[in-house]
């Protein structure tokens, strides 16, 4: 949908409707707000095409899209989850699989490779924060400060890489002690932990959350309880080009998305559409 208000891609599903009546926002962190770990579906594609076993009938072609429709259906959840999901194929093609946690370890050592430089300019300064925010971002969520709203963090990466990337970012502001990630038991979080939390402790209904993620979990969770579902469909390695990944955009359609953007460059026309002023 365009309009005279936005400057970029705006697309609004048939059933969505303002929501004047919300107090609370839950974001996630990569691909949403930080782009500190792009590049990582290639790091970790390249780790599971080592790892699975070849079957006569394997084509390079066909043995790519399965193990990346793996990784990005389970995109949002923890991370431990894709490595679950290579032990099991790894199982059913007749291999011995390492522990899922083994495979984590491996991956985040070769993520940690690609991203330390920026991590680096990050901490000394030598790199601005804005490289590696989605365009936009410290204006959308100054915008939603201003008008009250209280911020929560969930990401599937691992809390402590969470809260020192978020520094980094200087989302701190915004979050305070409201960020939380994945931890090595993983059946102690999950960010529907986190959205039954928020409501429970905020005596709330689902109907006052609206929640941005570029992962389907937690807009899958969002509406679940009611929520409104901001689905940011962002193209992490083409930041501020307003450019829609149409895979993200279909698969968080398929979920219940309610709203589609590339980015934050419209943050204000439609936070006043959606509050109604």
């Amino acid at each position: 949908m365009m309009s005279h208000n936005f400057t970029g891609l705006v697309e609004f599903t048939p059933g969505f409707a303002p929501r004047p009546a919300i107090t609370h926002a839950l974001f996630d962190f990569d691909g949403t707000l930080s782009l500190i770990r792009e590049g990582w579906p290639a790091v970790m594609l390249g780790m599971f095409e080592e790892v699975l076993p070849q079957i006569p009938t394997d084509t390079e072609e066909n043995r790519r899209t399965m193990l990346y429709d793996d990784m990005m259906r389970l995109n949002g959840k923890q991370t431990i989850y894709q490595m679950i999901q290579l032990a099991d194929r790894v199982k059913e093609r007749g291999g011995k699989p390492e522990e899922p946690l083994v495979y984590k370890h491996e991956y985040l050592r070769r993520l940690g490779l690609k991203i330390q430089a920026r991590l680096d300019g990050l901490a000394d300064g030598t790199i601005p924060a804005s490289d590696y925010l989605l365009y936009g971002s410290i204006a959308l969520l100054e915008n939603l400060q201003r008008r009250g709203i209280q911020l929560y963090l969930a990401s599937g990466t691992d809390e402590v890489f969470v809260k020192n990337e978020a520094g980094l970012l200087g989302l701190n502001r915004f979050f305070e002690s409201r960020i939380y990630g994945a931890q090595d038991n993983y059946k102690s979080f999950s960010k529907k932990m986190v959205i039954d939390r928020l409501l429970s402790e905020h005596a709330i209904p689902g109907s006052q959350l609206i929640a941005f993620g570029d992962g389907y979990v937690e807009l899958q969770n969002t509406k679940e309880v009611g929520g409104l579902a901001m689905a940011v469909a962002s193209d992490e390695a083409h930041n501020g080009r307003g450019l829609i990944d149409s895979w993200k955009r279909d698969r968080l359609l398929s979920v219940g998305a309610d709203i589609v953007i590339p980015d934050y460059r419209d943050e204000a026309p439609l936070l006043r559409l959606i509050f109604g002023r």
